[in-house]
């Protein structure tokens, strides 16, 4: 996972003050196991993607989660995965430009345990 445009101070800013990790890229799988979200709360994963680069992910919860994957493109916020009140969930998704991706899941009134892995998909050679 490279991104291929340069990042202004400004936007990067704006990215990271959006997500709970600072964006870098995808270089190698993520996972986390016992992630506790408070009730209402909500915890990111976030990533610096380049167009056209996939990553799957897959997360369990203790408690049912609203989950999805969103980026900023200049002001507006774009939502390609978006479930709610899920227990599991495994997926895909493809990059639409080269922009700093947050996976994103939010508790409800009881919180949660969390624990997900999140990996690029390299091309087949």
């Amino acid at each position: 996972m490279t991104l291929a445009c340069a990042w202004s101070t400004t936007m990067l800013a704006i990215v990271v003050a959006g997500c709970a990790s600072t964006p870098a890229p995808l270089d190698a799988p993520r996972s986390q196991f016992g992630v506790e979200i408070a009730p209402y709360a909500r915890v990111s994963e976030c990533m610096l993607l380049a167009k056209d680069e996939r990553v799957t992910y897959r997360f369990s919860a203790s408690s049912p989660v609203d989950f999805s994957v969103w980026f900023r493109e200049d002001n507006a916020v774009v939502v390609p995965v978006d479930v709610k009140a899920a227990q599991e969930q495994s997926g895909d998704f493809t990059a639409q430009g080269d922009f700093a991706y947050c996976l994103t899941w939010e508790a409800g009134a009881s919180g949660a345990v969390l624990e997900y892995r999140v990996q690029p998909v390299r091309p087949r050679r």
